[in-house]
């Protein structure tokens, strides 16, 4: 039996060891160090992004040579200039009539040249920091990058995901997971939270919860032309987590009316008033990146963690019965299963290819044939 032909998933974790890593995009100063107890607002490192560069043609402005620029100029290399600052003027006859070049943008003089007649204005740095996203301890520092951060935690993956990071309490607005979350059930007392949803969210709950000021909402799934409502614009779902939007929206299931997994919804609300962190980043080609919800776990020693070790053994073993799926291309995309049976022959399929097939046991009672490839691992 071949366990190559299928990507291990979805991880849905009561409790696990849940590690980090903070990393700068340039290099910076790492804040922290190895053993640091941290909350997840904690800024671990800190670095300045350069500014953007100005090019000013000086010697058109005034009307001058280019070798003249030097003379004329009222701010010398290095030196700061605001926004619409005289950079450098030249005055008229009988020193009337004074013509001005004026400085684009707040910065520094950062070159005069007096062969082009050009100065360079550079904006002032922008600092950039990087907080631990999550509560923990510092197991280690990456000079000049960064910090790994480790905690125990509840960890869930959804399937798809807007927004990026944010942090706030779990707030369970549905009674089941397969409730829709309308825009009624919304009140004052949502904002700053992360709303767990059932089998549905519309255009309207989330408008409402914009003005709100909701922090994140997870459900099992959106319609399309909802998310693209919500947006402005349609989506490409290959690569997410950068847009600009109020709060960070993760769907566990897939698009159209699906209800939440019974036991994600449950482990939702289990921590129901926990604080949490989620991220929506979404990437489904190589290096897959799945939106999560890390809710987490101070409570946990090493010892009541110390029986999850066996659990991965058994995923990494690969399919076998038993074995918690979801399949994640049509025509089941989304539903959920358990592995009944693995076929060893290769089996012909629609477009005629050979592959390797499983059969699962759906929740919903069907028994289907897909190829191993269509399915990815849920990992308890």
């Amino acid at each position: 039996m071949s366990s190559q032909a299928y990507t291990p998933g979805l991880k849905r974790k009561t409790a696990t060891i849940v590690r980090k890593i903070r990393r700068l995009p340039i290099q910076g100063d790492v804040l922290v160090k190895r053993g640091d107890d941290v909350e997840a607002d904690a800024i671990v490192a800190r670095t300045f992004i350069p500014g953007e560069v100005h090019v000013v043609n000086v010697a058109g402005l005034l009307g001058t040579d280019a070798w003249e620029t030097s003379e004329y100029m009222l701010k010398k290399e290095g030196e700061q200039v605001k926004e619409k600052e005289p950079l450098a003027m030249v005055k008229g006859f009988f020193g009337l009539f004074k013509r001005y070049a004026f400085a684009p943008a707040s910065g520094t003089v950062e070159r005069i040249s007096d062969v082009t007649g050009q100065v360079l204005v550079r904006e002032l740095q922008v600092p950039l920091e990087i907080d631990a996203y999550i509560p923990g301890k510092v197991v280690e520092t990456l000079p000049t990058e960064g910090a790994t951060i480790e905690t125990p935690a509840a960890f869930i993956q959804g399937i798809f995901g807007v927004g990026g990071e944010r942090k706030g309490r779990l707030m369970t607005i549905a009674e089941t997971p397969n409730e829709a979350l309308n825009a009624k059930q919304l009140r004052p007392e949502c904002s700053e939270r992360i709303l767990v949803g059932g089998a549905l969210v519309n255009n309207d709950a989330l408008q409402k919860a914009t003005k709100l000021g909701v922090k994140g909402i997870i459900v099992g799934g959106i319609d399309y032309r909802d998310l693209t409502s919500f947006l402005g614009y349609k989506i490409g779902i290959a690569i997410t987590g950068q847009e600009d939007i109020p709060f960070t929206l993760i769907v566990t299931e897939g698009f159209g009316e699906m209800p939440m997994s019974e036991k994600t919804f449950s482990l939702l609300k289990k921590f129901d008033g926990k604080h949490a962190s989620i991220n929506g980043a979404t990437q489904i080609r190589a290096g897959v990146i799945r939106p999560e919800i890390v809710i987490p776990r101070p409570e946990l020693t090493t010892a009541k963690l110390g029986d999850f070790g066996e659990k991965r053994e058994f995923l990494e073993q690969g399919l076998l019965p038993g074995t918690p799926i979801r399949i994640i291309r049509k025509p089941y995309f989304g539903a959920l299963g358990v592995v009944s049976k693995l076929p060893v022959p290769l089996q012909t399929i629609e477009t005629e290819s050979e592959v390797r097939v499983l059969e699962a046991e759906l929740a919903d009672g069907r028994r289907v044939i897909v190829p191993r490839a269509n399915v990815e691992i849920i990992e308890e």
